[in-house]
């Protein structure tokens, strides 16, 4: 892949064993099928799997304060998940055992769930998981605060098509001319500066038509992944070939190596957060 792909002028283009009401204490392990008093298979799956995701797997900084838990604090889960705190813990200390649908979808997300995690989380609360939901327009509240939290990281708020709905100055100075309400997937086949800023083109080309395919198994018929695929496919025979090619592969962060405007080349590692309605962060962290 050599050529550059010009789109027309014309185109418009979420408790540590300190945190109160968990339960009581089992003095050993405990029997086959039992769980702690009072919280239930549900909110121990989630206190569980909140205990095995640290903050700087999510993007997010340590904080002030000593952990008393390597995992996530309850309020950050939370947030992550777009639902309030109060609720959260009412789900994790069995007072509440029959989420929605979307709420599951938010959860498993921020929780970095695996497939089968997925399931059996659905399972514990009485449902069947279906495709995650699609969304797009304004960026919401949450992912806009962590947009800040995370500088000097660089970082972008993405719909499920890759539209920039937000992004702050340090993501903007690493991928020069990507813009809210520009497209990454367009930016990366039709600007230029793509090219230079990403040193294995090839390699983000793909992924990002591979994320598409995947977007399109949950609905192939969403107005704006019609329209950009229709767009790219007319504009860049390098794009229609991968398209054509069929490769799927869901957004979960790889390490890339980005080239500045004086040549320099240096590597980062992406970190992907998937909130309940498909809005996306992707926070772009030294690699160690």
């Amino acid at each position: 892949m050599t050529s550059t792909c010009v789109m027309p002028t014309s185109v418009v283009v979420g408790g540590g064993c300190g945190e109160t009401g968990a339960g009581l204490v089992l003095a050993g392990p405990p029997a086959v099928g039992a769980t702690l008093a009072g919280v239930g298979e549900l909110g121990e799956f989630l206190r569980s799997r909140r205990g095995r995701v640290r903050p700087a797997d999510v993007g997010l900084p340590e904080g002030v304060g000593r952990r008393q838990t390597p995992g996530l604090r309850r309020e950050e889960l939370a947030t992550l998940a777009g639902v309030s705190v109060d609720y959260y813990t009412r789900l994790e200390q069995g007072r509440d055992t029959n989420p929605g649908a979307e709420v599951l979808h938010a959860l498993a997300s921020a929780l970095r769930l695996g497939d089968d995690e997925r399931a059996h989380l659905h399972a514990l609360a009485g449902q069947v998981p279906g495709p995650a939901p699609l969304g797009s327009g304004a960026p919401r509240p949450g992912l806009l605060h962590l947009l800040e939290a995370v500088r000097p990281t660089a970082a972008y708020v993405l719909d499920q098509v890759s539209t920039v709905l937000a992004v702050n100055p340090e993501g903007a100075r690493l991928m020069p001319g990507l813009s809210e309400r520009d497209n990454l997937v367009r930016y990366v086949f039709t600007d230029p500066r793509a090219r230079e800023v990403f040193v294995a083109w090839g390699d983000m080309a793909r992924d990002c038509v591979a994320h598409l395919r995947t977007v399109a198994a949950v609905d192939p018929t969403r107005p704006a992944l019609t329209a950009l695929v229709a767009e790219l496919s007319a504009a860049c025979a390098e794009f229609a070939d991968l398209w054509r090619h069929y490769d799927v592969k869901v957004k979960t962060g790889s390490r890339r190596t980005f080239r500045d405007d004086t040549g320099h080349t240096f590597d980062l590692t992406s970190e992907i957060l998937t909130a309940p309605d498909g809005q996306r962060l992707a926070v772009f962290r030294p690699t160690p």
